[in-house]
């Protein structure tokens, strides 16, 4: 199950880059949060911990530590995955439908910044969970 979520992870990041390239910032998000998400789902399945049913799985990271041994370079960036996996979790609805109480399309509400960024965190996230189950 790990290994297939990695997989997935690998084809959103793949289309994450391709929506950055093509200046589509609020899909780039989308993308990213969906790539940082399965990572993280497949770390702690390769770990045998449970996560919530949820998008956001920063609590369930953070308790880590506490649960399983882990190797000092991910364990360093725990609080780093956590942060991530909350911050793209929250945009991850604007990202696909936009803010219906302001009548604003998604594609308004992200910019290059936010979506460099959000590439560059699913990236690392990526990196890091890719590591520790090979």
């Amino acid at each position: 199950m790990a290994r297939d979520y990695l997989t997935r992870a690998a084809m959103t990041l793949e289309e994450a880059r391709t929506a950055a390239s093509k200046g589509i910032y609020s899909l780039t998000v989308r993308r990213a949060q969906e790539t940082v998400e399965l990572s993280l789902k497949a770390a702690l399945r390769f770990l045998a911990i449970e996560y919530p049913k949820e998008h956001d799985v920063s609590t369930a990271l953070r308790s880590v530590k506490e649960l399983r041994p882990l190797p000092a370079w991910f364990a360093e960036n725990l609080e780093l995955m956590a942060r991530v996996s909350s911050e793209l979790s929250w945009k991850r609805g604007a990202a696909f439908y936009g803010d219906e109480k302001s009548a604003t399309p998604a594609s308004q509400l992200f910019t290059k910044e936010d979506g460099t960024q959000a590439l560059r965190d699913a990236e690392e996230v990526f990196t890091l969970c890719t590591k520790l189950i090979r």
